[in-house]
């Protein structure tokens, strides 16, 4: 089954574009378009698709209360995918903060605009996981250990070692395949961790645990 996409801009010249790279792609199908965070809960609804790609700022509701909506409103959310103009942009740090699972620039070229799809889609690694790093040390709300709610969170989780071994990897962005190969385990045993991980933090995905991670200390973003 291909990828099925929901593309939400208030451009209709990046919503065009956006449709062209991905309809050229056999593996990815848009479903629907809209020009306003507003109008995203409905649609997901109405077209089911598996990726949300998000502007995140747009006039009547921006993509982070349109993430934040969306999550708290539809069972079974789909992937988020905020596109930005800005990588070192607190709007993005703030969306992937509200549960977005990673951002894609807007003048990113077609390939890495299918990567991005593909990889949201399938949630074994991290995007871009340097920008995410760099975001988390200058926006993070207390980054580094400050942040009384993470720190608190990470202590009720309990990881064991080898979680905290596997949350360490995945902040670096490596898929399930290469934490296995750096732990010398099988890719089972390493997705079995992983679900461990979101669990135990409550995280919706990798983003929200590597970001708890940066937040209370346990890696350092810098």
């Amino acid at each position: 089954m291909p990828v099925r996409v929901l593309l939400v801009d208030d451009e209709p010249l990046v919503r065009a574009g956006l449709r062209a790279v991905l309809e050229a792609q056999p593996d990815i199908e848009v479903v629907g378009e809209a020009a306003d965070g507003a109008a995203v809960v409905p649609l997901v609804r109405q077209t089911r698709p598996d990726v949300v790609a998000m502007d995140v700022r747009m006039p009547l509701l921006d993509g982070i209360e349109a993430t934040r909506a969306l999550l708290r409103t539809v069972a079974d959310p789909p992937k988020i995918l905020v596109v930005t103009t800005f990588e070192n942009d607190e709007y993005v740090y703030e969306a992937l903060r509200a549960g977005a699972d990673g951002f894609l620039l807007k003048r990113a070229r077609p390939a890495e605009i299918v990567h991005a799809v593909r990889l949201i889609a399938e949630g074994e690694s991290l995007l871009f996981p340097a920008s995410v790093r760099q975001l988390a040390a200058e926006y993070g709300d207390g980054a580094g250990g400050g942040n009384r709610a993470a720190r608190a969170r990470l202590e009720r989780a309990r990881l064991t070692d080898r979680e905290g071994e596997v949350l360490r990897l995945m902040t670096r962005g490596l898929s399930n395949a290469e934490i296995a190969g750096r732990l010398v385990v099988g890719t089972e045993t390493v997705k079995s961790h992983v679900s461990a991980v979101l669990a135990k933090l409550g995280a919706r995905d990798r983003t929200q645990a590597v970001i708890t991670a940066y937040e209370s200390g346990f890696v350092a973003p810098g």
